[in-house]
């Protein structure tokens, strides 16, 4: 039997909107303490807020995102979530003072968190369901490679040009996103959820999350909190630890981890169920975090990096995958943003949580201490999903 296909116009374009997003969010993300201290002479809470305050702009606008795609339509959501981000960033151009700055930054995560539930929509219908799994995973890589790409422009356009050229570079590359998302049709949707728009006029926590995609969503929530130290606190360690060089190199090597195994996971959730992808990649990612608190030289802590590539790299697109599965199609918006929502709670607040264990347990115990959170991820992942998953394999 043919394959169905999967790479269309409109898989590929909406993967290129999405990775300009996420290039502008993450090279903002890592450059934003040190512009908001640099600028504005801001304290060192303060900065850090300037760039955690995305953070929750992107949470309201899934909130309110998910529970109006259905019926604004996803395409038409993208547009407006483009055209704002655009907007917000041509006023960090502006010069102001750092109150100023915490209300652009909001406003351009509100902007982020529409566009990026469209696009997490749309390519949920576009890729077809017997492919679900390969799809979403390559066009996740559009997030991956964002996240290594982003930080190194930002940090050579700062050294090279300063501040100022790292907004008009978001602005320029926000632009370019627009013609792009306006050649994606819009996907044709059976709208089975009719009879719900009387229920979206009260409130119900099923207007703002979607059931079905909650319980992975929760195990999304335990695995981003683990994750979040790395990502705020991985350079820090490598300086203290004397490994700077290789610090340089942690997402790049992180990245391409995932880039190179990608195409086989998705196609092995196909084939054989998500259980298969998702215990192998949570032991790599607990063992990957095992390395990295004993790393005392750069094999050792580049190897910890590629580990914790395969294992939450791969995990986040599996999850996004089952969170979709589980769903109906006039509702995947709604999974979409729950999904997101889940996991950005837990990368966006737990540096402010972990970080309290910093200055008693130090970088290395930190990196320790997740071992066991995410082994604890395992057994709620099989709690709440993984016995499902292997009931209906065995149906």
């Amino acid at each position: 039997m043919q394959k169905e296909k999967l790479w269309t116009k409109d898989f590929i374009s909406i993967s290129l909107v999405n990775f300009v997003m996420m290039l502008s969010m993450y090279l903002l993300i890592v450059t934003m303490a040190s512009y908001a201290t640099d600028t504005y002479g801001a304290s060192t809470s303060m900065a850090g807020l300037a760039s955690s305050i995305f953070i929750i702009g992107v949470l309201f606008a899934r909130l309110y995102a998910g529970k109006e795609i259905a019926r604004i339509g996803s395409k038409k959501m993208l547009i407006g979530g483009i055209l704002f981000f655009v907007l917000i960033t041509a006023l960090y151009l502006i010069p102001s003072n750092i109150y100023v700055l915490l209300i652009v930054r909001f406003l351009h995560g509100v902007g982020i968190g529409f566009a990026a539930t469209a696009t997490g929509t749309i390519v949920a219908q576009v890729v077809p369901a017997s492919r679900k799994g390969e799809g979403i995973s390559y066009f996740s890589l559009s997030v991956i490679l964002s996240t290594a790409v982003g930080p190194l422009i930002g940090l050579a356009m700062i050294d090279e040009f300063g501040y100022q050229s790292m907004f008009i570079f978001s602005l320029v590359v926000g632009l370019a996103s627009l013609p792009i998302a306006l050649m994606v049709n819009e996907p044709v949707v059976d709208d089975q959820g009719e009879g719900e728009a009387s229920k979206s006029r009260s409130f119900s926590l099923a207007n703002y999350l979607e059931p079905n995609a909650l319980p992975v969503s929760i195990v999304m929530f335990v695995i981003a909190l683990a994750y979040s130290g790395t990502l705020s606190f991985i350079a820090s360690f490598a300086k203290e630890a004397e490994l700077t060089e290789a610090g340089s190199m942690y997402f790049f090597v992180y990245a391409m981890a995932v880039l190179f195994s990608r195409p086989f996971t998705g196609k092995l959730m196909d084939a054989k169920g998500a259980n298969s992808v998702v215990y192998p990649a949570l032991i790599a990612f607990a063992l990957g975090m095992y390395a990295l608190s004993q790393a005392h030289s750069s094999a050792v802590f580049l190897l910890g990096s590629a580990l914790i590539g395969l294992g939450y790299g791969n995990f986040q697109s599996v999850a996004q995958t089952i969170a979709i599965k589980m769903t109906p199609p006039h509702r995947m918006g709604m999974a979409t943003s729950t999904f997101f929502i889940m996991m950005d709670i837990g990368i966006g607040f737990g540096p402010f949580l972990l970080g309290y264990m910093i200055p008693d347990f130090g970088y290395r115990g930190l990196y320790l201490a997740m071992v066991p959170l995410i082994i604890a991820g395992i057994f709620i992942y099989y709690s709440l999903h993984g016995k499902k998953e292997k009931m209906k394999a065995t149906i």
